[in-house]
Parts: structure tokens; sequence; C-alpha cells
């Protein structure tokens, strides 16, 4: 054991995970990136196919965006956004406008996701405290659903492993059990089906709608759910339910936001427009944090008046409109134009896709491939007809991630979901030896416990 790694485990605590795990697996110190490729401080190297938690778009040290970043701050890093502002985040803004959906016209600027959540949430019931609609208080989020960590934003999650310690201190949110075309309870399946499963949303909204300031989903994929990819008609009920009962629409696009569902932003799928959009991760390329919220000219004009008529929202984060991270954001979105990423990104998808089923036909362990753009998930079950789960306390997902890394592989599974999200500027080769090395791994995983008495299949 170097002395970094025992330095960080005498000082650091790490997110997302029990300590006690660290003295078995210690923690990787990473030196440098390059493309899709970390180093370690060991002389190792990874493939990241998780994008660094979905994050990072372009690769790692992308050398144009370090060329935006060494010209940025010879002028300006960072000033106090409340009566000042800065270039990049104007023209930043300006941007975002013009990509996003038609009636977003009001950028808000904050530090991380679960930020930009609270202030949509805020704003939505703030709105309709200044409308005079003060039964409208709750918010209505889906089962399974994940939207960061801080209270209001735990407050519309379903992830146990998350919010259950703190639901005692969680708002009262309306819970609609969401798409689930894995196991569709209707038969169908996402591909074709008219998302019947949006009869219990239309059930909970006809008998609360009236005290719904505002309904949160993930777009397209629910990501931390396991990457549950379900039918764009879903999000164009949901929109049309809202228009009738005068209830905010927030697309959470802080994962799928920026290319990864094979559209700039997943909402274009469904071809609508929300009234809130949250915005994070590849906002910034995995460089900076940073995050927007965008909304409309309507509920921007809520917020607006004479000082003394206490109408202002009234909501600040110290980093708001960083001026190093706009600066990435706008040369990521350069990027993205000018060498056409969106368009690029269809035959790489396709080629995950395609040898990921190929490879998920042989075994009788994986329960479903779905996918959707740069996106590919493959669920392991204990027996695929059935589509029967392995017990939790097995840890497979997690098992299969540590041998993964011992191959220059890193995965990090949603429990016994594996996926892959790489950087946009994998290649071919590097596309082949991330799911061969995937399925070796998972192939390992299986042979080692093959001594048990129960059947995997």
């Amino acid at each position: 054991m170097n002395d970094y790694v025992k330095k960080d485990l005498k000082y650091i605590w790490h997110p997302c995970g029990q300590m006690k795990d660290y003295e078995e697996l210690n923690p990787i110190v990473i030196e440098k990136g390059e493309g899709a490729w970390l180093y370690d401080i060991d002389g190792n190297k990874y493939l990241d196919c998780i994008s660094s938690w979905w994050a990072n778009t372009l690769g790692h040290s992308n050398k144009r965006i370090n060329e935006a970043i060494k010209r940025q701050i010879d002028n300006i890093e960072h000033v106090i956004f409340a009566n000042f502002s800065n270039k990049p985040a104007i023209e930043l803004s300006e941007k975002l406008i013009d990509i996003t959906p038609e009636n977003l016209t009001k950028v808000f600027f904050s530090d991380n996701g679960s930020s930009a959540v609270e202030i949509a949430l805020k704003m939505s019931f703030h709105y309709n405290m200044q409308k005079g609609k003060t039964k409208k208080r709750r918010f209505l989020a889906l089962s399974d659903a994940y939207h960061g960590e801080t209270l209001g934003a735990l407050s519309v999650c379903d992830i146990d492993e998350f919010n259950m310690i703190y639901k005692p201190l969680l708002l009262d949110t309306i819970r609609v059990e969401g798409p689930d075309c894995y196991r569709c309870k209707y038969g169908c399946n996402r591909e074709n089906c008219n998302a019947e499963c949006f009869e219990s949303m239309e059930k909970s909204l006809v008998e609360n709608h009236h005290v719904i300031s505002a309904i949160i989903v993930e777009p397209m994929v629910q990501g931390a759910a396991g990457m549950k990819i379900y039918s764009q008609i879903y999000l164009k009920k949901l929109r049309e339910f809202c228009d009738k009962y005068e209830i905010h629409l927030i697309v959470d696009e802080i994962a799928m936001g920026f290319g990864r569902t094979g559209k700039m932003f997943a909402c274009n799928h469904a071809e609508i427009s929300p009234d809130l959009m949250c915005l994070s991760k590849g906002i910034s390329a995995g460089y900076m944090p940073m995050s927007v919220v965008m909304t409309t000219d309507e509920i921007y004009d809520c917020f607006y008046g004479d000082y003394n008529e206490r109408k202002s929202f009234i909501h600040s984060h110290t980093y708001s409109g960083n001026a190093l991270g706009c600066a990435i954001a706008l040369e990521s979105l350069k990027i993205f134009e000018e060498d056409n990423i969106i368009e690029s990104n269809k035959g790489k998808g396709e080629l995950i896709r395609k040898l990921t089923n190929e490879k998920a036909q042989a075994l009788k362990y994986i329960g479903e491939v779905r996918s959707i753009g740069m996106i590919t998930a493959i669920e392991i079950v204990k027996n695929r007809k059935r589509k029967e789960p392995f017990p939790w306390h097995m840890r497979v997902g997690y098992e299969i991630y540590k041998i993964a890394l011992t191959k220059g592989l890193l995965l990090r599974p949603i429990g016994n979901v594996l996926y892959f999200i790489p950087p946009y500027i994998i290649n071919e080769e590097e596309i082949k030896f991330m799911v061969n090395t995937c399925f070796q791994s998972i192939e390992e995983y299986f042979m080692k416990i093959s001594h048990n008495t129960w059947s995997v299949y």
C-alpha cells in the first residue's frame, strides 16, 4: 500500500458506499486522464466506460477545453453573480436558450445537480404561492426516481438506499408507479406500446391535481433505477395532463442531457417543452461543478416587480455563473457543433448495442440488454424466464466491478445492472475492449460461484 492510499484511507470519507469496503478494495489514486482512459499512480490504466459518474462527455484532458480554460483564467476566474456578470455566462445563456426546447427562455445558474432540483422545486412552489394557488404545495414523482441527495431533492427520490433513513425530514411527495418496461405488467414493450402504464399517473392526477405544484421526471431513462428506459409516449401524455391541470413539468436532464440518449436532450424524443429543465453533469464536460435551471417567461415574470413587493426569488450559490465553468461549457458546445457529435455518436451507440447483444445471447443470466443513444445497460438476473433478480446481499454487480478493475475497465454497477456510458471520443477498438472485458468479467464471476448449489438459470 503506497503513501497516497494510506493517507486517503486515513483522511477521506468517500461518497456513495461503505468505507469498510475500501479496506479490501483500496481506493485507486488517479494521476492523469487522457481521452477515455484513466491512469493511476502505479502505472495501471482503466477505460472509463461510465464517464466518471456520467459527467465526462468529451474525454479526459480534452485539449480544446484545456485551452479554453487557459484563455479564460488569464481574464477572470470568478466574480460575484449578484449585480455582476461575465461574458462566458452571458454567451452560454444565449446558447442554451438556442438549443433547448422553445419555451425555455431564462437561465438560473447554480453549481450542482441536486441544487438545480432544489431550485426548480422552490420556483414552482413560490410561483403558485404568488399566484394565490395556495393549495398547490406538493410535488409528484415516480417510483424508483433519483433526483439528488439534498433534502428537497431526496424528497422526490424513491430509492431506499438514499432516502429511507431521512424520511422523517422529507417533504410529503405524492408517489406514482413509474414505467418498468422490462417487467411490464401490461405485457407491452417500449418500442410499440401506448404507455399503458400511464394509467397510474392519470389516476393520481385526477385525484390530486388541485394540490400538486409540479411533477418531476427523468425523461426517457431513470438512471439510478438501473437505466430503466421507457416510451416517449409517456412524456407526451404527461405534458398534456400537466397543461390540463396547470401543473409545472420539471424534467431532470442532469444525467441524460447533452447527447446521452442520442438527442441533445432526452425530452427531445417526445418533442415536448417542459416548464423547468435541470441541467448539470455534461454541461461542463465533467470538468467543473456547474448546473442551471432553464425556465419560461411566464414563471420568470411572476417574480418580476419592485423590491418592496417582495416578489424576488431569493436563492443563491457562491459559484453561480462561474466564469471558468461557463467558458468550459461554451467550448464543449462548440465541439458538439463543429465535430457533429450527436450524429457521429449514432454509429458508436449502434456498435455498442450490437456487440453487447451478441455477447448476451450466450449467457442465460443476462435478463435484458436495453439501450438508447450512447447508453447500453445489462440487467443480470438469477432466472431469465421469470426475470428473477439475485438476492441483494450477493452484490453481483459489485463483484463483477472488482473483477473488471483488474482487467483495466471501470464499471460502476447500479445493483445488478451493468451499463456503458462512455465519453463520446471512444473509438471502435476501445468499444470492443469495453464490451469484451465486461463480459469476460461476468463470465469469470459466474465461474467462481458455479460450485454453489442454486442454479443461475
